[in-house]
């Protein structure tokens, strides 16, 4: 009996129309602000972006411009210059310095703000020190101003260095040492060789950890803020809630937006572009030159700077400011704080996990431009500053419970209030489109262990789609998802621009607390709050060390 012809138009049923419906749910919330805030913008008539451009625009985009360009001068010196170090010569601690120099990346930058400016300020310790033993009155010497565009440049570098040290440290331990020992050989110095053949191999990881670093000193908003340094992050928080100023402060998104967006073009493009590898069919590592004398105390130096003034100081100035504030970290207020806090970080960084294994494990089971895009889309948010996601979520759901509210006291005279603007599950959602990415990056690294023959063996064995990664995936991607939970949890506890802007009436966390405190100048009151989110922030480090000791 002839059987009948399968519909070469028709899919199976895999069990992933959930998977597809949810992944593309996931991706629409995440371009939803990017949307919401171009709409906003463009609506907002000719005459707020003419006002902002005679008024305050030239400065936010001077300032933004000079901040990015300070930041990824100084992280490039000191992230390639001790990844070079670490990785090409020995000396007495490099060990130590391999794993300290990560360190850093556990602190906010306005945490250290906070601490440097109670250590460097006119009434400081520096300062009143000088005054004391040398006489001067405060208009008889020059010190300089840590409030500045500069100062904010230099807490920014000293946090963010460490993006550009991992990746350059790894791009210098792949590479073979032949090209190296035949520039030398045909009678390059070690300098000329570095800066010809070294770093030129290194190139691509060195702009890909540059513009990472880029991208969150146009995002930072607790830093710049406290020091007064007017970019686009502190226009669009005083035109949203001083000035009242919904279409300005959407026009600053979209600016902002648009120079975050090409940053990731370029990064993108730099990915892309990382065609730079050995030809040589033997790999010889490179034998670290041995350093004595003044080069061993000079590197221990170079390497100790940035560890000393990113970590260690910032911790001892900090505990001495809280041992001497009137915080109580035990009091009912504070542990209100911390539990807010700690709430906030894991409901979004379960949410955002559960959302980076939707749209890993549909673009690994369904390949094609649909899920590539989605996933594209879902990983755009690490390129938004947390102040544009605010107002691109705030913006439409406002206009969403404003109506819903008109209609409901229209209809049956009862007022519904701010159902989704003044909720909880609004921020969560921000969190997630902002840290999405982030947690795509760990559960994929995890996905490419897991062979692709172990899908089709679970396929066959009767397993759906659902059940392969229930029973397979997830188990496998234990350590995975752990760090990209970990990871998204200190970056919600850090985060300070969207939590500012869209956290429900009288809902404060520690970071918010840290904020206001210094914002009152009671810097002493602010180390309490700052201590734990750097407490919290060493969780992630300390995985990352452990990743870095494995490596060599």
């Amino acid at each position: 009996m002839p059987q009948p012809r399968a519909n070469p138009k028709r899919r199976p049923r895999d069990g992933l129309r959930g998977f597809a419906f949810l992944t593309m749910l996931v991706a629409g919330i995440c371009l939803l602000p990017m949307l919401a805030v171009a709409i906003a913008a463009l609506s907002g008539g000719t005459e707020t972006i003419s006002h902002l451009m005679e008024t305050v625009l030239p400065r936010y985009a001077g300032a933004t411009l000079m901040l990015a360009v300070l930041v990824s001068v100084g992280t490039f010196a000191l992230g390639v210059g001790a990844a070079w170090l670490v990785t090409m010569t020995r000396f007495p601690g490099v060990r130590f310095f391999e794993i300290a120099l990560v360190l850093p990346l556990a602190f906010p930058a306005y945490v250290l703000a906070y601490a440097y400016t109670h250590v460097l300020d006119h009434p400081g310790f520096v300062q009143s020190t000088l005054r004391d033993v040398t006489g001067w009155g405060p208009r008889d010497y020059w010190f300089p101003e840590i409030r500045s565009l500069g100062g904010a440049a230099a807490m920014l570098v000293l946090v963010l260095y460490p993006y550009v040290y991992l990746l350059a440290r790894a791009a210098f331990l792949q590479q073979s040492a032949t090209t190296f020992l035949a520039a030398r050989a045909l009678g390059a110095s070690a300098w000329a060789a570095f800066f010809k053949i070294s770093l030129p191999l290194a190139r691509p990881a060195i702009a890909g950890g540059v513009l990472l670093a880029v991208m969150e000193t146009i995002a930072d908003f607790g830093t710049v803020a406290y020091f007064g340094v007017q970019t686009f992050a502190t226009g669009i928080y005083t035109s949203w809630f001083a000035l009242a100023d919904r279409a300005g402060a959407a026009q600053l998104a979209l600016c902002l937006l648009s120079f975050a967006l090409f940053l990731a073009m370029l990064e993108r493009a730099q990915r892309g572009r990382a065609q730079y590898h050995d030809t040589s069919r033997r790999q010889q590592r490179m034998d670290p030159a041995q350093l004595a004398g003044a080069k061993a105390a000079l590197a221990v130096v170079l390497c100790g700077i940035p560890v000393l003034f990113g970590a260690v100081l910032p911790v001892v100035v900090l505990l001495n400011m809280g041992i001497g504030s009137e915080q109580n970290l035990f009091s009912p207020r504070y542990l209100g704080f911390i539990q807010n806090s700690v709430t906030l970080a894991a409901t979004a960084a379960l949410v955002t996990v559960m959302a980076a294994i939707l749209v890993g494990f549909y673009q690994r089971s369904h390949p094609g431009r649909r899920s590539q895009s989605a996933a594209y889309i879902a990983r755009l948010g690490y390129a938004v500053p947390g102040g544009v996601i605010a107002v691109g979520l705030m913006v439409p759901f406002a206009l969403f419970d404003n109506t819903l509210d008109a209609w409901m006291r229209s209809t049956f005279d009862i007022s519904t209030g701010l159902l989704v603007t003044g909720s909880i599950w609004l921020l969560v959602l921000a969190y997630m489109v902002r840290f999405l990415a982030a947690a795509m990056g760990a559960y994929e690294g995890g996905q490419a262990m897991v062979p692709s023959n172990m899908d089709a063996a679970a396929r066959s064995l009767g397993q759906s789609a659902i059940g392969t990664l229930r029973r397979v995936h997830l188990p496998i991607l234990a350590p995975s998802l752990l760090t990209a939970l970990l990871i998204v949890f200190v970056d919600v506890m850090k985060e300070l621009p969207a939590t500012l802007i869209m956290r429900p009436f009288n809902y404060d966390t520690l970071a918010v607390q840290a904020y206001r405190l210094a914002s009152d100048e009671r810097l002493e009151g602010a180390a309490v709050p700052s201590l734990v989110i750097v407490a919290i922030g060493l969780m992630p480090v300390i995985l990352i060390c452990r990743q870095v000791g494995r490596q060599r």
